[in-house]
């Protein structure tokens, strides 16, 4: 099984895809079923919509033992101290584990709070530090491990919330130790260098690890975000696949040397995901 360094374009030269999935508001083995769809890496988010779900790394590594998948979990540091989450790297090894993705969580609401508190104790820039640390033998009251853990290390970037500041972050976690970077979805390639060149002017360097742009694709009757251009609306409108959308705008990424992709299936009315829609859309753009 492979880090997502790995088999990234840079190291392969070939394109590189990891598809977004969201982990089940229960145990059924039957989810496993929909993760054999031919992605590169499988990445389990972390309890999306503050939704009571399986845990993102046990799911991650059932999804291994079934499919052969390579996998991605994701880590949120809202819901647990700093001992509770290097715990969990721990058994995320034992568990055979590689890849992982440092997020904060979404802040809970006001009703939330009233039955549930976040710990908060840290913040993703701090955990990616401190994973890194646990790959050098150290946890975080820097007591030596009996083994070092060797995790490839992911952070995140949402473009959509301003590229000069999203940049600042970015700088930051790279300087952490990120070994990687996964974008929500953009809709305008050109974004992507913008981003590029706003982290060359912060950090005077190039970006030198992996990024993987999100595409997403859509569906007409499915959950459409803010950021989904009103052109793209009108086109599902019309009654144009989102498949078929989400491939043109692949191409304009291939046009634009953007090889590592971070797929997003359509989004359901109720939170379901449409992995078959993914498959379809992998199918094609693994047949270029």
């Amino acid at each position: 099984m492979a880090k997502v360094t790995e088999k990234c374009f840079e190291s392969t030269g070939n394109s590189c895809f990891i598809c977004d999935f969201s982990p089940p508001r229960s145990g059924d083995l039957s989810i496993l079923q929909t993760t054999d769809i031919g992605s590169d890496f499988i990445s389990v988010a972390y309890n999306p919509g503050r939704a009571v779900r399986a845990n993102s790394a046990m799911l991650a590594a059932a999804i291994k033992q079934h499919s052969g998948t390579d996998v991605i979990f994701t880590l949120a540091t809202r819901d647990m101290n700093k001992l509770a989450l290097q715990s969990l790297m721990l058994g995320a090894q034992l568990l055979d584990l590689e890849n992982v993705v440092v997020v904060q969580g979404d802040p809970f609401s006001q009703r939330d709070l009233e039955i549930v508190q976040g710990a908060d104790d840290t913040h993703p820039t701090q955990l990616i530090s401190g994973i890194q640390a646990m790959n050098q033998g150290v946890d975080f009251r820097e007591s030596q491990l009996r083994a070092a853990t060797e995790f490839c290390v992911g952070a995140t970037a949402d473009l959509g919330r301003g590229i000069e500041r999203e940049a600042e972050l970015a700088v930051r976690k790279v300087g952490a130790g990120a070994d990687f970077l996964v974008s929500q979805p953009i809709f305008d390639v050109t974004e992507a260098d913008r981003f590029r060149q706003a982290y060359e002017k912060q950090s005077r360097t190039e970006l030198s690890i992996p990024m993987f742009f999100g595409l997403q694709i859509l569906e007409k009757d499915g959950v459409l975000f803010s950021s989904v251009p009103n052109g793209v609306r009108e086109e599902l409108e019309q009654g144009r696949s989102g498949v078929d959308i989400a491939f043109e705008l692949y191409t304009q990424f291939l046009e634009n040397g953007l090889q590592n992709v971070y797929l997003m299936p359509p989004i359901r009315r109720g939170g379901a995901r449409n992995y078959e829609a993914a498959q379809e859309f992998l199918d094609q753009a693994k047949g270029l």
